[in-house]
């Protein structure tokens, strides 16, 4: 679940994130009981259980799991989660943004500062990073969706900010608050995204050598590892050449 919109620079790690399936599983459970209570526990009426189950969906989560998570919403006696963000700095000067469900927050804060220290980083005050990035809007398709041009038109005409078209795939941004207003409208036209997600986008990205690269990584995949941490977001961007030697 990695936040960052760079494709070259998670599939380093999806190998490793495909063996741990079943904690992926779980924190999509968790964010998906915790958007059901924010709202109405049905997907078409609430914006943000729409979108978990979006995520769900794109990692195979059995229909059952997804069922059981938004049930566990409406019993009495359950877990409160809240939620919280980390910012920090890792190896190369890399700005990081980590955010979290948790039902502790003395404990995840002593596992997010440990991981960070552990990891050539550190973790620094509220709004020391996140100043250098942009909260908004997260649409993403597969190639199969339509060429650059016409997943671009189609963008434009839905209200998006911005797409982004690579071999990977292509990135539809939008504000913050048309997300789904904008989801909504290019599903119409090109069928149902991969993914659809607040996001945050890093204004300028920082080229990382090989030298902070393998360290980055090792810190990354340890917040990802934790079980209170959702998602992770980095300015970083690791040449092709650099990844490539990191296997």
């Amino acid at each position: 679940m990695a936040g960052h919109s760079k494709f070259k620079n998670i599939m380093y790690r999806k190998g490793a994130q495909d063996a741990k399936r079943s904690k992926i599983f779980s924190k999509l459970a968790r964010e998906i009981t915790v958007a059901a209570k924010s709202g109405l526990p049905d997907p078409a009426m609430n914006p943000r259980l729409r979108t978990a189950v979006l995520a769900a969906r794109k990692e195979s989560m059995p229909k059952d799991n997804v069922d059981r998570a938004i049930k566990k919403a409406a019993e009495p006696g359950g877990d409160d989660f809240e939620e919280l963000r980390y910012e920090g700095f890792g190896p190369g000067g890399v700005a990081i943004i980590v955010e979290a469900l948790t039902d502790n927050r003395n404990r995840t804060a002593t596992h997010v500062r440990t991981i960070f220290s552990k990891n050539g980083g550190n973790l620094g005050a509220s709004g020391s990073v996140s100043h250098g990035f942009e909260r908004c809007g997260l649409i993403t398709y597969e190639l199969k969706a339509g060429d650059g041009d016409t997943v671009f038109e189609a963008a434009l005409e839905a209200g998006a900010d911005d797409v982004v078209s690579s071999e990977d795939g292509h990135e539809v941004y939008t504000a913050m608050d048309a997300l789904h207003e904008v989801a909504k409208a290019l599903q119409a036209k090109l069928g149902e995204p991969e993914s659809a997600k607040l996001h945050w986008r890093a204004k300028e990205n920082v080229s990382v050598d090989e030298a902070n690269a393998r360290t980055l990584m090792n810190l990354i995949d340890a917040l990802e590892d934790d079980d209170d941490v959702q998602t992770v977001y980095g300015n970083y961007d690791v040449p092709e050449d650099v990844l490539a030697k990191l296997g």
